[in-house]
């Protein structure tokens, strides 16, 4: 997960008094930083809003093995390839692309930390896709990034409470849902999207520090989604990133 920011050292202050990051900077210059917890990366965080011309904003990124041939794939299925992929040295190269209802992400081919975590209960944050179509979606998805084979990691794809589960050594990484995601809406909230959730201890304090910062609430009305349970808000940084907060229950790590 990759933060497209205008300004880095607001960036870090703001995900800092909201989650509790601490920020080294990356492999990737001194325009990229990486936001730890409790020394575990979460997230990374690029000045790069106006060298690539890409607006703030939160992108799911998934490891390939070549991203000209995940590119090719990309395209074949439907989708749309907006930029790259351009190289990052010494690390990679990246491409930042849109699938077929108009949900961004992007691919990262290179070296990956061992240590990111991802999923629902034993790791700081997890992934869910609002989608008028979950099955198309996992079709799309599990073509261009081969989850069944020749991918980086094998992705186990299930149906679980009228969803699409998405597991990693039994682990649940990401939920994919269905319902009428308005790919023209002027509101990103929307929009076909991937919500990137970070869990916190303290929901009540988190949104106070969003809102003692700059940031602001997200309505997200009922618009048809099947809800996880747990209680959760969805905000925007100063910057415009929108992404969601979710209380830790007794049962996952603070």
């Amino acid at each position: 997960m990759n933060l497209a920011a205008r300004d880095l050292d607001a960036a870090e202050e703001f995900y800092g008094a909201v989650l509790g990051w601490t920020f080294r900077r990356g492999p990737l210059g001194d325009g990229f930083s990486i936001g730890e917890r409790d020394g575990v990366p979460v997230a990374g965080i690029g000045e790069v809003v106006v060298r690539m011309g890409v607006p703030v904003a939160w992108t799911v990124y998934f490891a390939v093995a070549d991203a000209d041939a995940a590119v090719a794939r990309i395209r074949e299925r439907g989708g749309t390839v907006g930029v790259g992929p351009v190289p990052f040295p010494p690390r990679g190269r990246a491409a930042l692309a849109t699938d077929l209802e108009g949900a961004a992400f992007g691919i990262w081919e290179g070296r990956i930390s061992s240590r990111w975590r991802l999923g629902e209960h034993h790791a700081p944050a997890w992934l869910e896709l609002h989608t008028r179509n979950a099955f198309d979606a996992a079709f799309f998805y599990g073509g261009v990034l081969q989850w069944v084979d020749g991918g980086t990691e094998r992705i186990e794809v299930a149906y679980e409470d009228e969803q699409v589960v998405l597991r990693s050594q039994g682990e649940a990484v990401a939920r994919l849902n269905s319902g009428p995601a308005e790919a023209a809406s002027t509101q990103p909230q929307l929009r076909p999207r991937w919500l990137i959730h970070f869990r916190v201890p303290d929901l009540e304090r988190a949104t106070a520090a969003v809102l003692s910062l700059g940031g602001a609430l997200v309505p997200e009305a009922d618009h048809g989604w099947r809800a996880v349970a747990g209680r959760r808000v969805t905000v925007r940084d100063p910057q415009g990133g929108l992404f969601t907060l979710d209380e830790a229950t007794a049962d996952d790590p603070a």
